[in-house]
């Protein structure tokens, strides 16, 4: 697989990802709890795909750097509120448990480019 294709795979996970933590907190009960955590949830769900594209154009190696370095803290940022609704018992278990294995993989990926491009 080229950089290119997987960059486009990538970049559909992390778009679908971010679709499906939408959907998940319109399931939580209204709160003010739930308020916070769904507005820092989606904040950072939603800029894990938008750092990885802007990772994918950008226009040099720091620039790239830079934006896989945020897609990481995002991502990182991400398991964490999930991992609060989940010490919280709130939402769908199943979707839930969706969610964290899959920000847990996201994380890994973005951590390894990251890695790679230290070297």
């Amino acid at each position: 697989m080229t950089n290119a294709e997987f960059n486009t795979i990538f970049r559909e996970r992390t778009l679908q990802f971010v679709v499906r933590v939408f959907r998940f907190l319109e399931t939580l009960p209204s709160g003010m709890a739930t308020r916070i955590i769904s507005f820092q949830l989606g904040k950072a769900a939603s800029s894990v795909g938008a750092n990885f594209r802007a990772f994918c154009r950008g226009r040099s190696g720091k620039e790239k750097f830079a934006k896989i370095c945020i897609a990481v803290e995002e991502a990182d940022e991400s398991e964490y509120w999930l991992q609060l609704i989940k010490e919280l018992n709130l939402g769908d278990e199943k979707e839930r448990s969706f969610l964290l294995n899959e920000i847990d993989e996201i994380v890994r990926v973005v951590v390894s480019i990251k890695n790679s491009l230290k070297e």
